[in-house]
């Protein structure tokens, strides 16, 4: 086999050389899915005629990994890579010595990946994939008497991946952020200062913390997934409301998410998910969606990197009168600024929170949601409540959406 090898930390070499089953915890950036990738590819080539499965509860986290097995196998084994009609596709990667690789993303149940039989199974973000999938993926194994390699971020005391890291039929992997040679220690010096000490040390110590919380839980979450969506019964007449949640390039994705007013139910009606857009692209992103929606109010978080898409909108004819700013900061809520009302991130997802728990919002089943809204976590220290998670951007959409039911009692004053 010809290989390139990267240079490996002594970790990764001790990865790479274990066989078996392997659970690897850590905290972010520390090279977890390179090794395993690597791992992964050398694996294929060195087994004819075995099939391997990665997974992840997202398609897009599934792919991550994936196109990392595959530019692995593209610098050392180019020309094991099958192509013509059974070349490389989004799920799927064959190679001359009949190993094939499969990607996909669980689902809430796993329902969708049933029938396989594979030899090496591959959970990328393994703490996040509801338990319901490990009873559909594990028999997978059984008759080839295969192997599991989870890698992930711990999220708490619990679930799978926890019973599998001290599970001695497991080698156990623990790599803090710390840990890592090619770490930067200005920027994790700045996110300490940044983070309570319980959400720093989950992040990026990759520590089980039993003391974090899940704001919504998945029983919630599912309860107002329950209505198909072809069932909706909100009307194009019905006052729609946009949320919006803005990215910087390359980082994260920007979320329009609309809800639909009808009665005091909010349905949603769309969601939208760009990723490395520009804040130019965003504000036409806005703008074509408002003409097709006709919204009410436009709710944006206008701090930071959001005020390149809050001013333009601001300014625009189109939108000027329904744009809204929602974020931390005090605003003033009459004419003469006389009075000011300091809208916390708490007061959005408590009032997100009790309108799930009435079964005034009704969504659509979209896995993407479901782990946004898994994501959000809290803790209560000594000033309060503390919300934060990994993957909220969606759900900083939703909540500014649904903000809508209090705008009348903000009496928000805008300047034109």
């Amino acid at each position: 086999m010809t290989t390139k090898s990267p240079v490996l930390d002594e970790w990764q070499q001790e990865v790479l050389k274990t066989s078996g089953n392997i659970v690897l915890r850590s905290g972010r950036q520390v090279g977890k899915s390179t090794i395993i990738a690597l791992k992964a590819a050398q694996y294929a080539v060195e087994n004819p005629k075995k099939n391997i499965l990665v997974i992840a509860s997202v398609e897009r986290q599934a792919l991550l990994l994936f196109e990392k097995i595959l530019s692995n196998l593209h610098n050392t084994n180019k020309k094991m890579i099958k192509k013509g009609r059974d070349r490389p596709t989004k799920h799927k990667l064959c190679l001359t010595n009949g190993s094939i690789i499969h990607c996909l993303p669980t689902g809430l149940s796993g329902y969708g990946i049933r029938g396989f039989t594979i030899d090496l199974l591959i959970a990328d973000e393994a703490a996040f994939i509801p338990e319901e999938v490990w009873t559909a993926v594990t028999p997978m194994l059984a008759i080839t008497r295969g192997h599991i390699i989870l890698l992930s971020t711990p999220f708490g005391k619990g679930g799978y991946f926890y019973r599998c890291f001290n599970d001695e039929s497991f080698t156990s992997f623990h790599i803090s952020s710390e840990d890592c040679p090619r770490k930067n220690q200005d920027f994790l010096d700045q996110e300490k200062k940044r983070m309570s000490t319980l959400q720093y040390a989950q992040e990026y110590l990759g520590e089980f913390v039993d003391e974090l919380r899940q704001f919504f839980s998945l029983d919630l979450i599912n309860y107002c997934m329950k209505m198909p969506s072809s069932q909706f019964p909100y009307l194009r007449e019905d006052p729609q409301y946009l949320g919006v949640d803005v990215a910087r390039m390359g980082r994260d994705d920007s979320v329009l998410f609309s809800l639909a007013l009808k009665g005091n139910i909010l349905y949603e009606t769309d969601l939208e998910i760009t990723n490395k857009t520009r804040t130019t692209e965003t504000v036409r992103t806005i703008l074509n969606a408002d003409s097709k929606y006709n919204y009410r109010n436009i709710y944006i978080d206008d701090g930071g990197i959001g005020v390149g898409v809050f001013d333009p909108l601001l300014e625009h004819s189109q939108t000027k009168r329904k744009v809204i700013p929602i974020n931390n900061a005090s605003r003033s809520i009459d004419k003469e600024s006389k009075r000011k009302k300091k809208l916390l991130k708490e007061d959005l997802y408590s009032n997100l929170l009790s309108l799930m728990e009435q079964g005034r919002i009704h969504l659509k089943h979209n896995q993407q949601v479901i782990d946004s809204l898994r994501s959000v976590q809290c803790e209560y220290t000594s000033n309060g409540m503390r919300i934060f998670g990994n993957y909220t951007h969606i759900a900083e959409a939703l909540i500014r959406a649904a903000w809508c039911v209090k705008t009348k009692g903000l009496n928000i004053y805008i300047h034109y």
